[in-house]
């Protein structure tokens, strides 16, 4: 799922729209992980979907890899191999959904060509 805001929007507050919107869309996710900033009573009060905040551990120093939160890490870092997500030239949030659904499917498409 996908949903797109402008700058000025905490991660907490698009979040909300966002779970509405999936679970919609997807009625079968039951579980979430998510990292700290989205640890507010609105997030979980917006869908059923249960969200699971992945924390710091507590005697941790320096960069620590966590469960489930080099997924999103790794996803990123895929999506930005696309030279134009590289930075934000995108004139309109339509043009940027457009834009990470096409380095979505670029990224399915070479994964599945691996395979055939």
């Amino acid at each position: 799922e996908l949903l797109v805001h402008g700058a000025d929007v905490q991660d907490r507050d698009g979040a909300v729209p966002l779970l509405r919107q999936s679970r919609q869309r997807h009625p079968l996710v039951e579980h979430a992980y998510a990292d700290s900033a989205y640890n507010s009573d609105r997030v979980r009060d917006a869908t059923a979907i249960t969200i699971e905040i992945v924390r710091k551990f507590a005697d941790q120093t320096g960069f620590v890899v966590h469960p489930r939160r080099w997924v999103v890490e790794r996803t990123f870092a895929w999506l930005n191999r696309n030279r134009r997500l590289a930075k934000d030239f995108e004139r309109t949030i339509k043009s940027a959904n457009a834009l990470l659904y096409a380095a979505a499917a670029i990224i399915l498409i070479r994964r599945i060509a691996r395979y055939a």
